[in-house]
């Protein structure tokens, strides 16, 4: 009799692993993509065509800018801002996605990801390929022209 129960619990064992490997498994929901979540302590705005999340660190902001494919600052900014060329600088990390920043001398600077990314005021942009650019740059208003020991404007040393 106890051999008996012995081959049932091993039978059942056997059972349950394999139901356990024909058991339809379940797919977790693809992870959203990092650089596209919501910045946790940020606020969110959109300014024409590019999408800002601005928190604050200490006497800076820390900024991520999404500038979508085809964008073109003196297209989709230049309306905006009711201005000729884009006035700030920017200083950062270009996270995913390439860019071309124009200045009125005729110099023209590319961007790659992954590439430190230091623009002086006074130039026009774009995106360039087929992908979003992804933007990290730290920032201090009006003033990070002066905090950050840039120039007011292009200029080839």
């Amino acid at each position: 009799m106890a051999k008996t129960k012995l081959v049932k619990r091993k039978l059942s064992e056997r059972a349950r692993v394999a139901s356990r490997r024909t058991a339809p498994t379940r797919r977790r929901a693809p992870r959203p993509e990092p650089r596209f979540v919501a910045v946790k302590g940020a606020t969110r705005r959109d300014a024409g065509a590019v999408q800002l999340e601005i928190g604050r660190a200490g006497a800076a902001r820390v900024k991520r800018a999404i500038y979508p494919p085809g964008f073109r600052w003196s297209v989709d900014m230049k309306p905006v801002v009711r201005s000729d060329l884009c006035m700030h600088a920017h200083v950062g990390f270009l996270a995913s996605g390439a860019l071309r920043i124009e200045y009125p001398d005729g110099c023209t600077v590319e961007y790659e990801a992954p590439q430190i990314v230091a623009i002086d005021p006074g130039h026009d942009g774009a995106v360039l390929g087929d992908a979003p650019a992804v933007l990290i740059e730290f920032d201090f208003e009006g003033d990070t022209v002066n905090r950050l020991g840039m120039p007011g404007s292009h200029r080839h040393p």
